[in-house]
């Protein structure tokens, strides 16, 4: 699914002159197991720092284990007010539709603030074409769980016995497509900023197989 945005990533740390990411809102971070491996082949120093306002230390002990170069902050990481201490590209993935308009220019406005670079990537639109994809999923969760990692009882439980996580992911995925931003209201939360015009935007959508990724890249004029 990342495969098209990792040029898009080279590009907002290239301009950053840094080798660092600073990701908000990372869950587990797992997400970012295999991105990780594909940019490491060109920038082999590269830094990853997982945070989230919720943080699943389990998970992301996990994830590190994967690769030596993740980080993690225990702590509660909000993303409309980063410690201006964490250094590096922010990134955020699939998860900016949380946010509510106000809050999205939070997290902008933090950014130039802390005159920090910023990419925002989502996996989804508000489009019939996407609401129809979603409506495939739970056959997805259904062909994937038996290879998820680690096994977990639970989730067999509750994806075929009772399918409660097939039902959740196709909720969450309908309602994330509907809470999407589009391209013209990402510009419009860059407009609403102040310092705006110390920045690059580039905003625009990639194809990703049969779905695209919305994207948004924020790096600091010289």
């Amino acid at each position: 699914m990342y495969q098209p945005i990792i040029p898009i990533i080279k590009k907002g740390l290239k301009a950053s002159g840094t080798n660092r990411i600073v990701d908000l809102g990372s869950g587990g971070g797992g997400g970012l197991i295999w991105l990780n491996s594909e940019l490491k082949k060109d920038i082999p120093d590269l830094k990853i720092v997982l945070t989230d306002f919720y943080p699943n230390i389990a998970a992301f002990k996990y994830t590190k284990e994967k690769a030596d170069n993740f980080e993690y902050i225990e702590t509660p990481i909000d993303a409309r007010d980063v410690p201006e201490t964490l250094m590096g590209l922010r990134t955020q993935f699939l998860s900016l539709h949380h946010f509510k308009p106000k809050d999205a220019v939070q997290i902008l406005q933090n950014a130039i603030d802390a005159d920090k670079p910023i990419a925002i990537f989502e996996g989804q639109e508000r489009s019939i074409p996407s609401i129809l994809a979603m409506l495939f999923s739970p056959i997805s969760v259904l062909l994937t769980t038996p290879f998820i990692k680690p096994f977990n009882l639970g989730r067999f439980f509750f994806t075929y016995l009772i399918p409660i996580v097939p039902l959740f992911v196709l909720w969450d995925g309908v309602v994330s497509s509907l809470r999407t931003y589009s391209i013209n209201e990402m510009n419009d939360l860059v407009k609403a900023l102040n310092g705006t015009k110390k920045y690059h935007w580039e905003i625009n959508r990639v194809k990703s197989g049969p779905s695209v990724i919305l994207y948004l890249l924020g790096t600091k004029k010289e």
